[in-house]
Parts: C-alpha cells; sequence; structure tokens
C-alpha cells in the first residue's frame, strides 16, 4: 500500500508515532555513531593532529548543515499544515522556495570559505600545527557544503510527506558510506587527511543523490519551474520558523564555549575532559528522545493544519508519554552503569574516578525533559515561530547559561554538573504552564 501524506490525518495516532519515530531515533542514532567512528578512524590511522582539524572542521560544517536544516524544519512546518489543509499548491511553492532559499545560502557560504580561507580556520582554533591537516580537510568538504545543505533541507521535507523511513535512509546511506570509504582512502589508499575529506564529501553527495531520486520517484511534491519563484509572505514564514533551529544551535556553540571555559577555571584540563564524556553520552543517549520529537512534528503539523484539533491533543499527550518512558529508562542506564560507561572513553584513574558522578548529576532531570522537548516542539508545528523560539531557547540559554556562569562561584565544579538539572526543571515548568494553557484555551476553542 502507498504511504500518503493522508495517513498523518487518520492512522491510529500510537501506530504513527511509532510509524515516524523509530526511523528517526535509528536516523540519529547513525549519525551519532557516524561520526564517532570518523573521529576514532583519523585519529587511529593519521594521528592525534588529525583529530584537532576534524574538531576544528566540523563546526565549520554543522553550522552550514543548520542552515539548511532551519530552511527544512521552517518550511516542512508549513507544508505539513498546507497539507493537511489540503492545499497541494502552498505546498509546493513552499517547498520551490525552501530549494531556492539553501541554494542560495549553501553558495553564498562556500564562496565566503574560500575568499576568508584561512581566517575561518583560525576562529575555530586552527593554531599551530592545525592549520595544514585542516587546510587539506577543510578545502574538499567547503565544495560539498551545498550538496549537505540540500541534504539537511530535503530530509524534513520528506519527513513532513509522512515517509520516515525515506528520511532515515537518507541518514544511514553517508553513514555507511563515510565508513566504508574511510578505511578505503585513508587505510587501503594511504590519503590521509585528504582522503578523510574525500570521504566525508562523497558520504554528502550519496545523500543527495538519494534524496534526488526520492523527489523524482516518490514525492508527492511534483514541482513546476514557476514554484521556485521567491515568495516575501512564504521567505518570512519560513525565516521565522526556521530560525528556531538556528537559533538553538547558535546557542549551543555559546554554551559549549562558556561551560569549557567555566571547567578549565575550576576543574583544569581535567574538568574539560570530563565534560568532553559527558557530551559525548548527552549525543548518544537522548537519540530515542529526539527520535520521538521529530515523528512528532509532521503529525502535529498535518493535524494542526486540517483543525483536527483532538488528534493534536492525543499526539501530544501520547508523545510526552513515550518520551518521558525512553528518559527514565535512559536516567536508569547512566545511574546504574556510569563507571563502565565512562571505562569505554578513557584509561585514565582521575577521570574514571570524578566522572561518574557528575554524568548522574547532569543526567538527573532526564525523566522530566520530555515534556520541555515535545511542549516546544507543538509550537513549531503549529508554526507559531516566538513561542517555539522562546521556548526552544529556554534551557539552554535564559537557565543553564546564566547558571553556569554563577553557581561555580559558590560550589566550585560541582556547579556547574547541578546547573544541568537545574535548567532541566525550570525549563519544563515554563514549557509545561504555556502548553498546558495553549491545550485548554487555544485548542478547545477552535475544537
Amino acid at each position: 500500500m502507498k504511504v500518503t501524506s493522508a495517513e498523518l490525518g487518520n492512522l491510529d495516532i500510537k501506530k504513527l508515532l511509532i510509524k515516524q519515530s523509530v526511523p528517526a531515533s535509528i536516523g540519529i542514532l547513525f549519525m551519532s555513531v557516524n561520526i564517532l567512528i570518523d573521529t576514532i578512524f583519523v585519529g587511529q590511522w593519521i594521528g592525534s593532529l588529525a583529530i584537532a582539524a576534524v574538531s576544528v572542521v566540523l563546526p565549520i560544517t554543522f553550522l552550514i548543515s543548520s542552515l539548511g536544516m532551519a530552511i527544512g524544519i521552517g518550511g516542512s512546518s508549513i507544508i505539513s499544515r498546507a497539507l493537511g489543509a489540503q492545499d497541494k499548491e502552498k505546498a509546493l511553492y513552499t517547498f520551490g522556495n525552501q530549494l531556492m532559499m539553501t541554494l542560495t545560502l549553501a553558495l553564498v557560504s562556500v564562496l565566503i570559505g574560500f575568499w576568508f580561507f584561512d581566517e575561518i580556520l583560525l576562529l575555530f582554533g586552527a593554531n599551530g600545527e592545525i592549520m595544514k591537516p585542516a587546510k587539506e580537510f577543510f578545502f574538499p568538504v567547503l565544495f560539498s557544503v551545498p550538496f549537505l545543505a540540500l541534504c539537511m533541507m530535503g530530509n524534513t521535507v520528506i519527513r513532513a510527506e509522512g515517509k520516515a523511513k525515506f528520511a532515515m535512509y537518507a541518514m544511514i546511506i553517508p553513514a555507511f558510506g563515510n565508513i566504508i570509504m574511510d578505511i578505503v582512502f585513508i587505510k587501503v589508499l594511504n590519503l590521509g587527511m585528504f582522503g578523510a575529506a574525500l570521504a566525508t564529501s562523497i558520504s554528502y553527495f550519496l545523500c543527495f543523490l538519494f534524496i534526488l531520486w526520492f523527489f523524482i520517484a516518490k514525492s508527492e511534491l511534483k514541482f513546476q519551474f514557476h514554484h521556485l519563484k521567491l515568495k516575501s509572505e512564504l521567505v518570512k514564514e519560513i525565516t521565522s520558523l526556521g530560525f528556531v533551529t538556528f537559533s538553538r544551535q547558535g546557542v549551543v556553540s555559546l554554551l559549549a564555549i562558556i561551560v569549557n571555559h567555566t571547567l578549565f577555571v575550576y576543574g583544569g584540563e581535567h574538568g574539560v575532559t570530563v565534560y568532553g564524556i559527558i557530551n559525548r553520552m548527552l549525543m548518544f543517549a537522548y537519540f530515542p528522545i529526539l527520535g520521538i520529537t521529530q515523528g512528532f512534528l509532521p503529525i502535529a503539523g498535518y493535524n494542526y493544519g486540517a483543525k483536527n484539533y483532538n488528534r493534536v491533543k492525543e499526539t501530544i499527550s501520547k508523545s510526552i508519554v513515550a518520551a518521558a518512558i525512553m528518559a527514565t529508562l535512559i536516567f536508569l542506564v547512566i545511574f546504574f552503569f556510569a563507571e563502565p560507561i565512562v571505562k569505554v572513553f578513557t584509561n585514565d584513574a582521575d577521570v574514571i574516578r570524578t566522572t561518574p558522578q557528575a554524568l548522574i548529576l547532569v543526567f538527573s532531570a532526564t525523566p522530566i525533559i520530555a515534556l520541555q522537548l515535545i511542549g516546544a516542539a507543538y509550537f513549531q508545528a503549529a508554526g507559531k515561530a516566538t513561542p517555539a523560539l522562546l521556548l526552544t531557547l529556554t534551557k539552554q540559554g535564559f537557565f543553564l547559561i546564566p547558571l553556569v556562569l554563577i553557581l561555580p562561584n559558590y560550589f566550585g565544579i560541582l556547579g556547574v554538573w547541578i546547573a544541568f538539572p537545574i535548567a532541566d526543571f525550570l525549563a519544563t515548568v515554563v514549557t509545561a504552564f504555556f502548553l498546558q494553557r495553549e491545550m485548554k484555551i487555544k485548542l478547545v476553542e477552535n475544537d
């Protein structure tokens, strides 16, 4: 049976969540594993400077990809609601405008990258001996930037159509491709950093080819040339909704700078190392919760556009319950297996001694974060850019950064670790207030 976006409006919510969330979770997991294995390969086969070079270049590509993702998520919210309202023409114009915006920004990014090549690498930390391998890695990767941006944009549109499995495939293909080509170019052909860059660039291109095939062969969005014409009202709405995603990435980057600086002041290099392990765990452990959140977005957006508000409320409640169960299981694993988890990353006795407690503290509010994530995602799915932006930035921007700056003055390095659960709790309380008001007033009034 052919899968269509109409399923988002009539299939059982529980089945829909499974159908949308499981592939999203698997895709996020493969992306995380890809980054980890890629780092291990270049470290083992090229050297420690290679890890430093990749660490410099990857934040640049993440920043660019967040532009594509921002345009994708902003436009996909509009597409989901347009399909729900049976307004396919608006969905087609939105997709066409997403393509033009993504291509324009990606090409501008490439030109800026080549024009300020050395300056950008220095800005992101390519000092001393790191500069040479960073240049070798950055040059080929920069050519692949438009493909990366289009992949991130296209993936969210695929999910907005309700075809989560294809979105998952689009994330798995570059992960496998990158790992295989790393082995060929680095280990077999001994091409060093240039080989690592080729593997990364070709993996982005493989993802692009798959997404291109999807929109030609499988997509409901068969746009025509006139749909590429930019419409100011759509550009404005895509930008306002996408700004939520881009702002989140910006705040996360700012948070990393502040946390690392604070930890160095109060705990030296040891403190930064501990946070490095914790940050890896945050990336891996939350993949099922983030998958549920990604699965939630097209279901809520479609039904909000179709004015099926009872289904919207059911989607919210069931998503929160499912994510809360997963979050609780994650915390229990961290609580009981903190030390073995840390030992996977290092053999340093001091790190093994101090990290488990910090890991447990940082994850201690995990069981309640589902409400905060789903609540913020609802406002984005409903096209309400301002509350979506504010709630998305609540944890890191409004609570965590100030707490990290204040608490260590009284509690030392412990203040950094306890800032995380306190920020989680406060952000959840704020989100719960706005989400409850939305469900009781806005959704009921239009029911």
